[in-house]
């Protein structure tokens, strides 16, 4: 397990905790020649933008071939999309290696929802919901009730990022390693723990290298935002709009920088901290979690330190002797922290937190190890998706490889990270060593330049309590984006994003998308 940011406001707790995620398949009643959607009509001529002008005339004109498709409907009574021709799927070609433009190719897949009013439409409105790794094929749909709004006059678009899901995923290990993976100690004690925590992260880089080495070099922010840029061009769009989610702040951000006089009507919730390395990005999730932690505490009438000591107490436990959990499974450390983490993300998932922790002190380790199969995506097979190989990959070429050695987690991060928070902080120290060791792609791991002079107004929102990407963060991305560029938007509240929770910061957004309206910078929501 790594608590590095997994994903955006409505792809953790909200719908986690709702049923997994399923793909999305075309239909082959419908389509073309079948009474469905047929393709998209042709797109308007592409204009050559800085990042994109070298890109041959047969990826900018590309024509998509929309087919009607059925989005994930799985619910187990839970969630349920209703059945319909609302959704189309395409692939769209992009470079593999944009130093290469005319070079092989690769597919990113799409889904979209026309807009319903189409006299009024203003365009495209692309989503990314976090991760990194996160499939926005797969949570669009699940998410389209928050967006019917919107859907009025926006075709809503949600894209598999290159590497993630249907866009030729990473794919490093395959389940069963997967599983022995979360068996082990990733906060070691001894220094048999800690070979065995190190050997284990290094086959992952191996085995990522041996599956996708290929891709590898590829998957970074960056590419991902030129594959944007060809998509707002092939899409038929003057500008890009966007909506991004926690490491979709990131993306946009980076989008912003590299085409600022693309900028269409860009907003940033639950915003990823610019200005921070790897190690930085970690200690502000130390920060953040344990504040919300102490918040959950505090609701239940609970003292910050005795709440504190009282996890440590159960991961002390569990570190000694895993709880039996159901089915032949063992409650480990690791897996109880991940499904601590879970319910910190939602407010409103904060009772389940509670019934799980209570379990767990009553020696039964099911209710919280339910919530750690959510997180890391397990299905009641035992089976697992690749996105944490996607964000992984992702992430580690973003950070240029290996970002601390086991002596400096023991000398400078543990004793640092476990006094901000000793219940999250010896994992996340000890993930500096083991989340991209060996990891075969080099690259830079300083902070991301975000600077978009000339930029449209970018809305920046960041909530006080939000546990993954802590409200410092977005200040200084609104810094960052410049005078004029970044507009920050404070919701006082709980959890991680805050459109389509917070009323305020909903309207607010829906104002700007819709009509226009830049909010004033500063404003508050409560």
């Amino acid at each position: 397990m790594s608590m590095r940011v997994r994903a955006g406001a409505l792809a953790t707790a909200a719908l986690l905790l709702a049923g997994t995620a399923a793909g999305c398949t075309t239909d082959p009643d419908e389509g073309e020649g079948k009474g469905g959607a047929a393709s998209s009509s042709p797109s308007a001529p592409a204009k050559e933008t800085p990042g994109a002008s070298a890109l041959p005339a047969a990826l900018t004109g590309q024509k998509l071939d929309w087919k009607s498709c059925r989005p994930p409907v799985k619910a187990d009574g839970i969630y349920a999309e209703k059945p319909g021709r609302q959704w189309q799927c395409a692939t769209m070609k992009a470079p593999l290696d944009y130093g290469k433009p005319s070079g092989e190719t690769m597919g990113i897949a799409l889904i979209r929802a026309k807009a319903k009013d189409d006299g009024s439409r203003i365009g495209s409105l692309l989503f990314n919901f976090g991760g990194p790794g996160g499939s926005g094929v797969a949570t669009l749909p699940r998410a389209a009730e928050d967006y019917q709004k919107l859907n009025r006059r926006y075709d809503l678009v949600g894209f598999d990022p290159r590497g993630v899901a249907d866009s030729s995923a990473v794919v490093c290990r395959d389940s069963e390693q997967t599983e022995a993976s979360h068996q082990l100690d990733h906060s070691p004690d001894t220094a048999a723990e800690e070979k065995i925590f190190l050997d284990n992260a290094a086959a992952f880089g191996a085995g990522c290298a041996k599956r996708s080495g290929k891709l590898l070099p590829h998957v970074g922010t960056e590419n991902a935002a030129r594959d944007m840029d060809l998509m707002r061009q092939v899409l038929g769009d003057d500008k890009l709009h966007y909506l991004g989610f926690s490491y979709g702040t990131e993306l946009g951000a980076v989008y912003a920088h590299l085409f600022p006089s693309e900028v269409g009507r860009l907003v940033l919730d639950a915003v990823v901290d610019p200005t921070t390395d790897f190690a930085g990005g970690s200690r502000n999730q130390a920060v953040g979690f344990q504040r919300a932690l102490e918040n959950y505490f505090k609701d239940r009438g609970i003292g910050a330190e005795e709440g504190t000591a009282r996890v440590v107490k159960l991961l002390e436990r569990l570190d000694r002797e895993p709880l039996p959990a159901g089915e032949g499974r063992k409650l480990t450390e690791n897996l109880a922290l991940t499904g601590i983490v879970l319910p910190l993300y939602s407010q409103e998932s904060w009772s389940t937190l509670t019934e799980a922790l209570d379990a767990a002190e009553s020696g039964d380790g099911a209710p919280l190890i339910q919530l750690a199969d959510m997180y890391n995506s397990r299905d009641e097979n035992g089976d697992f998706t690749t996105q944490d190989h996607s964000q992984r990959a992702i992430s580690c070429t973003d950070a240029g490889g290996a970002t601390a050695t086991p002596a400096e987690v023991t000398s400078r991060h543990l004793p640092e990270f476990t006094k901000i928070s000793p219940v999250f902080g010896p994992m996340l120290a000890w993930d500096l060593a083991g989340w991209c060791a060996g990891w075969p792609v080099t690259g830079d791991s300083g902070p991301t330049d975000v600077s978009a002079k000339g930029a449209a107004p970018i809305l920046v929102i960041g909530t006080t309590g939000d546990p993954a990407t802590p409200y410092e963060g977005a200040k200084k991305m609104a810094d960052g984006l410049g005078a004029g560029v970044g507009v920050l938007i404070t919701n006082k509240g709980e959890g991680h994003g805050a459109y389509g929770t917070a009323d305020c910061v909903t309207k607010t957004v829906d104002a700007y998308l819709l009509d226009g309206t830049v909010p004033p910078n500063g404003k508050t929501c409560s």
